[in-house]
């Protein structure tokens, strides 16, 4: 069930956490559908709602356009273009009527640990949207009509067979979507600026309070200020600064859609000193005071959906298999980078 609070007469469910449910007679795990097929399992305000899936969506838009948020930004997609966005990311679809191309949904644990490794799919700070041209492009796309033939082919060969197969054409799709350019050589220095990020980025989403700074994790992990700062530019295009400010707002904003925590619990939550500092900072970050955003946020599935939609908390969003068309019934409790919610 979606989750209500019951802080107060006017309080709000939280966006809802979708887990996984595999559709009546099908294998566990995985699911591909047409986003015709999605039309058709929901409804623009169900779409248009934020949820957070436990899952992954990867997304290739064929024909059309469509905007997808992923974490409170907005993608527009154009044909060719694939989304990728992973579990516990907070997502809603925008309008699909003009939209063809084709979905495939699946949970991190069918991907052997070789392929997930690979293909790096639990990296929250990939680019959702990718688009790759000529050959590599027609690649992904056959990679994509290849898996949905078979995911609609049961019956034809033993049920745990179909299921290797379809996590061999899954593995094909994802570490085409995740290696777009090809290989890349970065040399000694490169591989080494990638571990050091990759534990100060483990560590930052282990502990992103406000009040940490740079040295604190530089000194945690062993590196020089700099040398972290240093690292995290040179992966992740910003300093070491701007990566704990840019989690911290994530998170101010996942906490702001969820439900009605105050400024001042958000802000110690956030290792802010007060709700005054917060609210500035995510001004300054933003643009938008912290109240402006929970509403622009709530307000976002009418104005997506148009007269169809009731207020956001009569809308469920949509979860994998035909059982869930237009429910209100849910499971799971992740987020993103394993943070509680």
């Amino acid at each position: 069930m979606v989750k209500m609070r019951q802080e107060g007469a006017e309080s709000v469910p939280e966006s809802p956490e979708v887990a996984f449910s595999a559709p009546a007679g099908r294998p566990a795990g995985v699911e591909v559908m047409t986003l015709a097929e999605l039309r058709g399992r929901a409804d623009a305000c169900q779409l248009s709602t934020p949820h957070r899936p436990g899952f992954h969506h990867l997304l290739l838009l064929e024909r059309g356009r469509l905007v997808h948020s992923v974490d409170f930004r907005a993608h527009p997609l154009a044909p060719g273009d694939l989304l990728w966005s992973r579990p516990g990311q907070v997502q809603h679809f925008g309008d699909l009527a003009g939209a063809e191309g084709r979905l495939v949904l699946f949970e991190s644990g069918f991907l052997d640990p070789a392929t997930a490794a690979a293909a790096r799919i639990e990296d929250w700070y990939g680019p959702p949207v990718r688009h790759l041209e000529g050959a590599a492009g027609r690649r992904l796309e056959e990679a994509m009509r290849q898996l949905h033939r078979e995911f609609g082919a049961l019956g034809g060969l033993p049920l745990p067979v179909h299921l290797d197969v379809l996590r061999h054409l899954l593995a094909v799709l994802v570490l085409r979507a995740a290696h777009p350019g090809g290989a890349a050589d970065d040399g000694a220095e490169g591989c080494a600026a990638s571990a050091t990020f990759l534990r100060f980025r483990d560590a930052v989403e282990r502990d992103f309070a406000r009040s940490r700074r740079v040295a604190d994790y530089a000194r945690a992990l062993g590196y020089a200020p700099r040398t972290l700062s240093r690292a995290t530019e040179a992966q992740a295009g910003v300093g070491a600064k701007e990566f704990i400010d840019r989690r911290v707002e994530l998170e101010a904003k996942r906490l702001l859609a969820h439900g009605d925590r105050s400024a001042a619990r958000i802000a110690g939550r956030l290792g802010f000193a007060d709700a005054t500092n917060f609210s500035k900072f995510f001004q300054r970050r933003t643009g938008s005071t912290p109240i402006a955003f929970r509403v622009a946020v709530r307000g976002g599935a009418q104005r997506v959906g148009e007269s169809r939609c009731a207020p956001p908390r009569a809308c469920p969003a949509v979860r994998p298999g035909p059982e869930g068309r237009r429910s209100g019934r849910w499971g799971g409790r992740t987020s993103g980078g394993g943070q509680p919610v």
